[in-house]
């Protein structure tokens, strides 16, 4: 199968070329996003292989229809990205990773949390500059405070247990409540609930129109002053400029986040020569109790292997005719 490979840098090269056993599939490589600029790069291909910030929009997939795209591959497992509708309408497949290594994003959630609390950051600036002073470097421990999750599924189970490790209570919500994490004693609340007794809260649910800015104003009114709030998920869950006069309030405490919500156009590039005219991520950059990440969580050598991997078998099955349904993302699932 010829496929056109959007958004790719020289890691994703290595490990799907690695994947690509045999090299049965014809991979040609695009650093380019997919946006309908550039969808005339896809014309001869069977599939286009995406990533997160690939604007797949009605009007790209009718462009991919026209130019006898047949399907589409994601190398994630989020889909909001896609006009899913307008895909299945036209008949192209659509294939995602549903999963790949949760821990490598969970163990970042809580990387963020230590750094964050402890100031490690800042701690290693300062003694590298000659100044061994832990003034204002003062932290909290883990141990006795209330961790809230937003979201259980797998990678949102794997925080959660992290967590439990460090002797934190653990609360959360979910529309479909764990068996296993209750079992683990675990306590889920309502969503309003979970604002109100955590210290600490991580976000771990896919961008729906139901969780689209679920941190907003109100609800960050909701949660205690000084409270930590953790991104992993989607950049769209927080409403920035309600974040940005909660840091300002002292309302939010600390803020984690690796991922935003026009990272689109800022994310996998190196700006550091140019003037960055996203005022939000400006502003949010300039308070010493916000950490940003630029969609790292999930960049561990198992979580590459495992989505190169995956996205080659999605692409074998398409040519072959036998698609994993827990793979393909259809119109009728989503509604």
């Amino acid at each position: 199968m010829k496929v056109a490979v959007f958004s790719t840098k020289s890691y994703d090269r290595e490990y799907l070329d690695e994947a690509n056993d045999a090299s049965k599939h014809d991979l040609v490589y695009f650093e380019t996003s997919l946006k309908p600029r550039t969808t005339k790069l896809a014309e001869n291909f069977d599939a286009v292989c995406v990533f997160v910030n690939d604007i797949l929009s009605k009007e790209v997939i009718e462009s991919l229809s026209s130019l006898k795209v047949k399907a589409i591959v994601l190398r994630c497992a989020g889909f909001n990205n896609v006009d899913i509708e307008t895909a299945c309408r036209l008949g192209l497949k659509v294939l995602r990773v549903p999963a790949y290594s949760p821990n490598a994003v969970a163990e970042h959630a809580v990387a963020l949390i230590l750094t964050l609390n402890r100031k490690t950051h800042k701690a290693y600036n300062r003694v590298r500059e000659g100044n061994f002073s832990i003034e204002r470097l003062m932290g909290f421990e883990l141990s006795g405070k209330t961790v809230g999750v937003i979201g259980t599924g797998r990678i949102g189970a794997s925080f959660a247990r992290i967590m439990q490790g460090f002797g934190s209570k653990v609360v959360a919500y979910d529309v479909y409540p764990s068996p296993a994490l209750v079992d683990a004693g675990v306590e889920y609340l309502t969503l309003e609930e979970v604002f109100r007794k955590s210290d600490i809260i991580s976000l771990h649910c896919p961008l729906t129109p139901e969780t689209n800015r679920i941190i907003n104003k109100t609800t960050l009114g909701m949660m205690k002053k000084g409270v930590m709030l953790i991104n992993t998920s989607r950049g769209k869950l927080i409403d920035s400029e309600a974040a940005i006069e909660a840091l300002k309030e002292g309302q939010l405490g600390y803020l984690g986040i690796d991922v935003y919500e026009q990272e689109e156009k800022l994310f996998f590039k190196d700006l550091s020569e140019i003037i960055i005219l996203d005022d939000k991520i400006s502003r949010l950059m300039t308070f010493p109790n916000v950490l940003v990440t630029a969609h790292q969580a999930y960049f561990t050598d198992n979580a590459l292997a495992q989505i190169s991997q995956t996205t080659l078998q999605n692409l074998t099955d398409l040519e072959k005719g036998n698609i994993n349904p827990q793979n393909q993302v259809c119109a009728d699932r989503i509604k």
